[in-house]
């Protein structure tokens, strides 16, 4: 038995929830629920100091859970009913690739982040999902047998940990997303995959429509995009691919996870080609109120798994809770805190800010960076490599003082001819 605040007539009251506890993701998206993901863990927790920005891998699990712990529960707390293991890059070969040494293997990482995961879900109406990612070994090309042997050691602990689906998530190149869901097909649990694409599609140009039916005939039953790009532009990539899936007479849900970062400018290959990727991207961090309109606009095109990627913090995801609280009949427990539209603001001191209670104020508000001397738009850093180029094959050994001496040529070289 869980307790959830329900909308009702404008107001909120508390009902008791019973019977749903045992659906899983199908079961609830096949009734038409919305379900909503939580947030961008990798990023977080680097600004919180327990990941390192470079190698962007998930020992925090092992060497401080309790900030792990928190951060779910604090996506709980603002709606969230997917709590996604925090196993971001945890194949062996990432936590090993570049000179990174660490003591722990990905198994470990894995399944803390399993138990993790499945505590705080347990504190409330939430799904656990455990998640594979792209490779080092898929862009040093590596067989298909070898890249698949990664995706199934990983799958085996979230297997033993009996999480409730998996996601293959953050793919570049719908072949290795191919794989992953293949390999996840064969645990026997329902299977999500995302692919890291906008509308020009994967790295070697194939399409969101065609990605899409290449998942769906893999077997996956949940499809969309995360990461790389700002929410309007991956509802729209989602959007091509629901209509390259009922174009071949196949079925799929849908799922969409962007960042909060705007990304107007962006190419292919999406937010890290931005000069300001990772360090300064906050001034591009969308507002709760541009998430409303997010939730929204995912909603109307068809999409029903409606979460976050890198960026997101618990109150971006509320705002996507509470823009859908009369489909979804509940508000997030963390709304108490938070009059809707700045409705408590009316509170507030100041008669200027009390003036802003309102939603019209918000939905029209023009925030500014307060940085006269920056520009609204920055010229992407199109290097044009992907999977097969010399300079993606990845190694063991540290990153060679010769290795950065050729990057940092190809850099004045890609800002010369932008």
């Amino acid at each position: 038995m869980i307790h959830s605040i329900v909308w009702l007539k404008h107001e909120c009251t508390v009902q008791t929830v019973e019977g749903r506890r045992n659906w899983g993701i199908l079961e609830r998206l096949n009734a038409g629920e919305v379900v909503i993901g939580d947030g961008g863990f990798v990023i977080a927790l680097e600004k919180r100091g327990y990941v390192k920005a470079g190698p962007w891998t998930p020992e925090a699990t092992v060497t401080h859970p309790e900030a792990v712990r928190q951060l779910h529960r604090e996506f709980l707390r603002a709606g969230a009913n997917v709590m996604q293991t925090f196993t971001f890059y945890s194949s062996d070969d990432k936590l090993e690739n570049r000179g990174q040494s660490l003591k722990y293997t990905g198994a470990q990482i894995n399944e803390a982040a399993c138990d993790l995961a499945k505590e705080v879900a347990s504190e409330g109406d939430a799904l656990v999902a455990g998640g594979v990612c792209q490779t080092p070994s898929y862009l040093s090309c590596k067989s298909e047998t070898e890249v698949k042997a990664i995706f199934k050691k990983q799958m085996e602990v979230y297997i033993k940990k009996n999480v409730d689906f998996l996601i293959a998530e953050y793919f570049e190149h719908v072949e290795e997303a191919e794989w992953a869901v293949q390999v996840l097909k064969t645990g026997g649990k329902p299977v999500a995959a995302s692919m890291c694409i906008g509308p020009e599609g994967d790295m070697h140009g194939v399409s969101p429509a065609e990605c899409a039916v290449r998942l769906v005939k893999a077997g996956s039953q949940i499809i969309g995009v995360n990461c790389h790009f700002d929410p309007m532009t991956c509802v729209q990539a989602v959007k091509m691919m629901k209509a390259g899936v009922e174009k071949a007479g196949l079925k799929a849900h849908y799922m969409v996870q962007p960042l909060a970062y705007h990304t107007p400018e962006c190419n292919c290959q999406g937010h890290i080609e931005l000069p300001e990727f990772p360090f300064a991207l906050e001034p591009r961090t969308l507002t709760r109120w541009d998430m409303h309109k997010y939730a929204r606009e995912a909603y109307k095109v068809g999409i029903r798994f409606i979460g976050g990627c890198c960026g997101f913090e618990p109150y971006h995801i509320r705002a996507v809770a509470e823009e859908l609280a009369p489909e979804r009949g509940i508000m997030p427990p963390g709304s108490e805190k938070h009059g809707m539209w700045g409705s408590a603001l009316e509170m507030h001191t100041k008669p200027w800010v009390r003036a802003r209670s309102r939603r019209e104020y918000w939905e029209n508000v023009m925030p500014a960076s307060g940085r006269p001397k920056c520009p609204s738009l920055s010229t992407p850093e199109c290097w044009g490599v992907t999977k097969g180029h010399a300079d993606l094959l990845q190694h063991k050994e540290a990153t060679s003082t010769q290795e950065m001496k050729h990057v940092l040529e190809m850099q004045k070289k890609a800002k010369s001819s932008a």
